[in-house]
């Protein structure tokens, strides 16, 4: 089964810049990059331009995800992360980052690949008011309700089966 393709009318305010693109085949996200220099000192966050916009089809969002290898080796990331372009949106898609490093300053130049463009589907939904809801096995627990992690405080001794032994 091969993925949905979609056509997306790419605008280069920059002309300096390039159409974002797939690394690799398979690839969920499309290689987005910044069109300036930033410096970004430990647990600061800037706004930086991509120099690109997009006309994403009705029927369709794109999520801008942080790339993983950012993450891993130098704590950078996304604040509102995936950000949501929506398809009426023309403007210049920018990134929010942020170094979450407490003391190390991360420099980016122009054309270095900070995130990924992913595309999917949008359904849009009818809100009616109602009294009630029908019920669900799940209710109305939320916030970890599921479980699933080992609660780790730093209060108390470990109670985890690993250290009874």
């Amino acid at each position: 089964m091969s993925a949905e393709q979609v056509t997306v009318r790419v605008r280069l305010l920059d002309p300096g810049m390039r159409l974002p693109s797939y690394a690799h085949p398979g690839d969920a996200g499309a290689d987005l990059a910044i069109a300036h220099d930033v410096e970004i000192a430990p647990l600061q966050r800037v706004l930086v331009g991509t120099g690109i916009a997009v006309e994403i089809p009705d029927g369709w969002v794109c999520l801008v995800h942080p790339r993983s290898g950012l993450a891993a080796r130098y704590g950078l990331t996304m604040v509102n992360a995936p950000g949501t372009i929506d398809s009426g949106f023309r403007g210049e898609i920018k990134v929010n980052l942020l170094n979450t490093d407490t003391s190390a300053t991360v420099r980016l130049r122009r054309g270095d690949n900070v995130g990924q463009l992913v595309f999917q589907r949008v359904g849009w939904a009818t809100f009616v008011a109602s009294e009630e809801l029908s019920e669900s096995e799940r209710g109305d627990r939320g916030h970890g309700s599921s479980g699933g992690v080992a609660a780790w405080t730093s209060v108390g001794p470990d109670l985890s089966a690993s250290s009874q032994e």
